[in-house]
């Protein structure tokens, strides 16, 4: 990207956290400079002001930037506007009715996953999990895919940062174990929760592909494992699969109207 001195701060800016949030690492201005095509001084003095504003932050101890707090809560906002998320609501709904079960939508949050969109299931027994609720990575269906569908390395340094916490017993807790276990979850392109997160609850999970071939979104079903078991709830796959299609054709078709 050339520069050419016409953009202003405010472009620059866009430009540079874009980069960083498209990165699977934190990233130095150094690099960012380069990358850009812009003056070291410029970059370091504008990544300065954006971590000022909360919207970048250093990894602890280093000269590496990553998305900030306020950028983060910014993009959730965007993505949970219920104007904008309107088409994803209504196929995540189309999926409850047909699977008789409660579906949602979650989306990566550092080391976490927020549950974006729900929608309940009209049984009586239901495990209330609202929209905005943040879970771990390690022991939920859609937190295990996104971190089977990371690349090695990233997945590695991710999971050595995370406390590993036991929720029940079935909850995985050694990481080298882990790591096998995502391995077949990556295999497969199914992500599962046998009762590792919350004791009786069960969930199958698959992935919307965006754009850039990347999992955007993670849709999952969930159900008490007294009315079904995990092996049940993998009747649902094809009605799944189908679902996180039409997400990811919707979310394209979306971007195209928006660009036009």
């Amino acid at each position: 990207m050339k520069d050419g001195g016409t953009q202003s701060t405010l472009i620059r800016g866009f430009l540079i956290a874009e980069k960083i949030v498209q990165a699977d690492r934190p990233l130095s201005s150094a690099y960012l400079a380069e990358e850009l095509d812009l003056p070291k001084a410029t970059v370091h003095r504008i990544c300065q002001q954006l971590e000022d504003e909360g919207l970048l932050q250093r990894e602890p101890g280093g000269k590496r930037f990553t998305g900030g707090k306020r950028l983060r809560a910014l993009a959730m906002s965007t993505l949970s506007n219920s104007v904008i998320g309107a088409h994803r609501h209504s196929i995540l709904q189309a999926l409850s009715q047909e699977v008789g079960e409660t579906c949602n939508l979650t989306v990566l949050d550092g080391n976490e996953i927020v549950y974006l969109d729900r929608v309940e299931t009209n049984w009586a027994y239901r495990i209330h999990l609202p929209v905005g609720s943040h879970l771990p990575l390690h022991c939920t269906a859609a937190g295990k895919l996104f971190l089977a569908n990371m690349k090695p390395a990233a997945r590695r340094r991710l999971i050595n940062s995370l406390t590993l916490s036991r929720h029940t017993d079935l909850t995985i807790t050694d990481p080298e174990v882990l790591h096998e276990h995502l391995n077949k979850i990556a295999a497969e392109g199914v992500g599962y929760d046998a009762g590792e997160f919350l004791e009786g609850l069960v969930a199958i999970s698959v992935p919307v592909i965006g754009d850039d071939n990347q999992v955007c979104f993670v849709i999952a079903i969930h159900a008490p494992s007294v009315r079904k078991s995990l092996d049940e709830l993998r009747q649902y796959l094809p009605a799944l699969r189908h679902a996180a299609a039409r997400m990811a054709a919707s979310e394209c078709n979306e971007r195209e109207e928006n660009a036009a």
